[in-house]
């Protein structure tokens, strides 16, 4: 199996030299860029199975170029930033980002987060088949989603987060089980990232957004038998 590429996005060059040293000794192959911009264009060029993106960069800030990146190739982002606000962490999410770790962080921490990453984006030929729930229909293997025969616009981790639901429908999921299963490994920040993500499938999915329960002081669950005009 040919080695993940990794496109390190900063405009520090020790952190870059930091991730590349931790990258290259887990066995991935990786490629530089000092800001979005360049990283736009050696995207346009080349292709790279994750993206560790800055979010501060002169330019073209990472948020920009993430987004710019998104129009053409869907390559799973995981998001850097010396900010650990709410906003910015939400922000990054809107646009797609598949996780967010702010600085300084451990480069351990950051690998265990790309692993988890990668294993989730890639689809599994064993659940190669179509689930229907009314007209919400689940393509696993070609990770699509489509709400009453329109594609819906999901996140990487926004179909992760429905598939892992849909999977295990009727079943009380906590928050915890969520973040350890969907996220695949085990959780650094608080669980209202799984809030987040939830809030955002469910504008998603559109009027089927009631099948996801909410279960108060406890998670989740996928019930495709509620009426889908409640509230």
């Amino acid at each position: 199996m040919a080695e993940k590429r990794i496109l390190i996005v900063d405009d520090e060059e020790k952190i870059r030299d930091v991730i590349k040293e931790y990258a290259e000794f887990a066995g991935y192959e990786t490629a530089e860029a000092s800001d979005g911009m360049e990283a736009v264009e050696k995207c346009r060029k080349e292709d790279f199975d994750i993206i560790i993106m800055d979010v501060m960069m002169p330019r073209l800030d990472g948020f920009s170029a993430a987004k710019e990146i998104r129009k053409n190739k869907n390559i799973p982002v995981i998001m850097l930033s010396a900010r650990s606000e709410e906003y910015d962490k939400l922000f990054g999410f809107e646009i797609g980002a598949d996780d967010y770790v702010a600085k300084p962080f451990s480069p351990k921490e950051l690998l265990a987060r790309i692993k988890a990453v990668l294993s989730r984006s890639q689809p599994k030929d064993e659940h190669a088949d179509v689930m229907k729930f009314d007209g919400l229909s689940v393509n696993v293997a070609g990770r699509e989603v489509l709400v009453d025969g329109v594609p819906a616009s999901l996140t990487p981790k926004e179909y992760d987060l429905l598939f892992y639901l849909v999977k295990n429908r009727g079943l009380a999921l906590s928050r915890e089980k969520l973040l350890e299963e969907v996220w695949g490994y085990d959780f650094f920040g608080d669980d209202r990232t799984v809030d987040t993500h939830i809030k955002m499938l469910r504008t998603s999915i559109g009027k089927y957004r009631t099948f996801i329960v909410t279960l108060r002081g406890m998670g989740y669950k996928f019930d495709p038998t509620v009426v889908k005009n409640e509230e």
